[in-house]
């Protein structure tokens, strides 16, 4: 995991965007514009707060999402953490060698300003999201 340079946000599977960031909102965080990510069949906003990590909520569209299998086993919950690095397919063949499993090739998200992510999985860790600088 040498190559992660920072973290840049935690992700939350949920049901509905508007609702989960009706509570943050009340709170001082501040919701982001709603990006349908049609790759991966979803939605994602981001709340920020200063001096507080940011959260990305992802709820699925219509159809079979990625987020489906998290919410049916798991309800609304945090399910990854996504980390800034250089060289998004550097880093994949890096952590591939440490035992994680790409669940996709690296593609461009609007919600990430058209920049790459990959999402893997390793059985010690769980799922981590990349992001390239």
């Amino acid at each position: 995991m040498k190559n992660l340079i920072e973290m840049d946000h935690i992700g939350y599977a949920v049901k509905d965007i508007e609702k989960s960031a009706a509570l943050y909102v009340v709170a001082g965080w501040t919701l982001s514009e709603i990006y349908e990510e049609k790759v991966q069949n979803t939605k994602i906003a981001f709340l920020t707060k200063p001096g507080m990590t940011t959260i990305e909520l992802v709820s699925p569209l219509e159809g079979d999402s990625p987020v489906d299998n998290i919410l049916r086993t798991q309800g609304v919950s945090p399910y990854h953490i996504c980390y800034v690095v250089e060289d998004i397919m550097q880093a994949v063949e890096d952590l591939y060698e440490e035992g994680f499993k790409p669940l996709f090739m690296p593609v461009e998200s609007i919600a990430m300003e058209n920049r790459k992510i990959c999402y893997l999985y390793h059985l010690d860790v769980g799922y981590i999201e990349l992001v390239e600088k």
